[in-house]
């Protein structure tokens, strides 16, 4: 072994112990590895950071703005209503979550899918009678196989696709992991969601501890081409039932009716006072097409300042004031936050409208959530009360000023997804327009996504202040310093020794064989470190292994993109994984009961595959 070859081993070890310790990040570990590679000679200084120019590295940050885009207008949310069943047993709702988890995690970031149907998991699992931990496991592993179906469904696929072009055959297409890919996710999907729940242990869940606000009293304007219009008050309850909202009072012609009659229909302009939690307000928004009152308000007077003198302060003038044209500016800095209101604030007895909120300060009071039973009062002249909690929205830095202003207290932003049928459909046509330039080779994957960047700026579905927020930096800087890390291995001739080793030792010279074994290596690597990293440490030795036997070396690179999707033994191998710890109540080993079963599946189905649709 030449010593070249023993310092990259020798890298490659204390990388991959770092990884396993867990005691710094994945990202800190990775450009640890690369410094190192460069202070020894194995990567030239020039190149050191050649990674981050990696059209993989390019794709996977696009990608995840464009997923941002996707979670921002709520358009996922309506997919989710329009798929998911309102009535049904345990299996058919199961299957519908996690197959629709699995299919947005093919074309948009696994993690993105997860974080997006995680509170939908949260909501089913009490209908279903289960704790929340048996819906989300389910589902975190649904969204994981669902990465595999594409080029752009997780990281080790692109990373995976860029080594092939790097090695003189040419990227992999969008759907070239598809025939595999389809084939696992769709028998994993029904085992998870007919057996593998039933292995999940049925844990205490934190969801719903520590601080609760409790239900907000908000209102929300029917518009004529509302689905409500016409329901009665009970149709409508029985509608939203799932999402615990309540109707607690009626507007008609400026006229409030407190506990109105079930059976009253409801007219178009009609205002309805709702009692709701801040995270159900979304469903029932998206689900009728209605709008916060003090958001159709805006949107009235954007239109017509004149118009709706009864507004919170637009009483006060008949023009845009100079706060207006600044709220205006900062448009794309809106946030919502939730405020304490302390017996020492300045807006203690005082209501919206003479506050002039809007007017003066620009932002909209949206919700007040009040102890005892729901205010009585119309949410712009409700007389504000120590104690309340006002979900607020606005510019950030004016929100701010309000805040040091009369003295409330800020609890935290909230990640409130106000539905947008137009911006919707726009996200989702620049995210399946980038596929489809992709698709028809009309630009590599990394230009493609990027157009569809731009394009997601200049209409807006991306403010441009969440164009860096919404890329994991942590993994670009991990791929970004692992890929030169595994370009050493090449060079050096460490991947080719390696690959030598376990052909002639392990897989005894058999083609097979050595396919299960880079399968089954990065199945096993993917459970303890990044599958981001696993693929780009694992697909050179896959070139190498292809090359000592003289095979197709496609095999071996599709078993390195399935075995890096499939980290289901530990919460550390995945970020799905770790997003569930918490919620569902979990512990470290509670993961290889239902991981394990599946990880086996996985390989008995895979391996056939692989040989039949990459043959050797």
């Amino acid at each position: 072994m030449a010593t070249p070859q023993l310092l990259t081993f020798s890298v490659l070890a204390a990388t991959m112990a770092l990884f396993l310790w867990g005691r710094f990040r994945h990202d800190v570990v990775a450009l640890a590895a690369l410094l190192a590679c460069v202070i020894l000679g194995l990567v030239p200084a020039a190149d050191a950071f050649a990674g981050f120019g990696h059209p993989a590295v390019i794709t996977v940050a696009c990608v995840l703005i464009l997923s941002q885009g996707l979670q921002n207008t709520g358009a996922v949310d309506r997919l989710a209503r329009a798929v998911l069943p309102r009535e049904a047993g345990r299996v058919t709702s199961l299957i519908a979550l996690i197959g629709l988890g699995a299919a947005l995690s093919g074309l948009m970031n696994n993690v993105g899918a997860m974080a997006l149907l995680m509170p939908v998991a949260v909501q089913l699992s009490g209908r279903l009678d289960l704790t929340p931990g048996q819906v989300l496991m389910p589902l975190a592993f649904g969204t994981i196989l669902g990465g595999m179906t594409t080029l752009i469904g997780t990281p080790p696929n692109l990373i995976v696709s860029g080594f092939r072009d790097e090695a003189g055959l040419g990227h992999f297409t969008m759907f070239d992991f598809t025939p595999v890919g389809a084939a696992v996710a769709t028998l994993g999907v029904i085992f998870v969601a007919v057996i593998g729940w039933r292995l999940v242990p049925a844990r205490k869940s934190a969801v719903g501890e520590g601080f609760d606000t409790g239900a907000y009293l908000t209102e929300v304007r029917v518009p004529k081409k509302s689905k409500a219009v016409g329901l009665t008050l009970h149709a409508f309850e029985r509608e939203i039932e799932d999402s615990g909202a309540q109707v607690v009072g009626l507007v008609r012609n400026e006229v409030r009716m407190i506990a109105p009659h079930g059976n009253r229909r409801i007219h178009a302009e009609d205002i309805l006072s709702l009692e709701a939690d801040v995270g159900s307000l979304a469903n029932v928004l998206s689900a009728f097409d209605i709008k916060l009152e003090e958001q159709a308000s805006s949107t009235k007077k954007d239109a017509s300042p004149a118009s709706d003198t009864n507004d919170a302060g637009d009483a006060a003038t008949s023009a845009p004031d100079k706060d207006d044209d600044e709220s205006a500016e900062t448009d794309e800095a809106i946030v919502l936050r939730e405020l304490a209101v302390l017996p020492s604030s300045t807006i203690v007895g005082r209501s919206a409208s003479g506050l002039r909120l809007r007017t003066r300060y620009g932002i909209n009071l949206l919700a007040v959530a009040r102890e005892g039973r729901p205010p009585r009062a119309r949410l712009r002249t409700l007389r504000l009360k120590s104690g309340d909690l006002l979900l607020m929205q606005g510019p950030a830095d004016i929100l701010n000023d309000f805040i040091n202003e009369t003295g409330c207290v800020p609890l935290g932003e909230r990640d409130l997804r106000l539905p947008d049928k137009r911006m919707a459909l726009v996200a989702a046509a620049v995210m399946l327009g980038s596929i489809g330039i992709v698709v028809l080779g009309l630009l590599p994957a990394a230009p493609a996504f990027a157009l569809g960047v731009l394009a997601s700026m200049l209409l807006g579905t991306v403010p441009l202040r969440q164009v860096y927020t919404a890329v994991d930096w942590p993994v670009i800087v991990l791929l970004g310093a692992l890929i030169p890390v595994a370009g050493a291995m090449q060079a050096t001739g460490a991947a080719d020794l390696l690959a030598r080793f376990l052909v002639d030792t392990i897989a005894q010279g058999n083609g097979i064989a050595a396919l299960a074994v880079v399968l089954i290596t990065t199945m096993f690597l993917s459970d303890v470190m990044n599958n981001a990293a696993t693929a780009a440490v694992l697909c050179p030795i896959a070139l190498g292994i292809s090359a000592t036997l003289g095979v197709n070396p496609d095999s071996f690179l599709m078993a390195v993109a399935i075995g890096a999707s499939c980290a289901f033994l530990t919460p550390i191998g995945h970020q799905n994984n770790t997003l569930i710890l918490g919620s569902g109540g979990f512990r470290f080993g509670d993961y290889w009961k239902l991981g394990l079963p599946l990880e086996v599946l996985v390989v008995s189905v895979s391996l056939p595959l692989l040989l039949l649709i990459w043959p050797l």
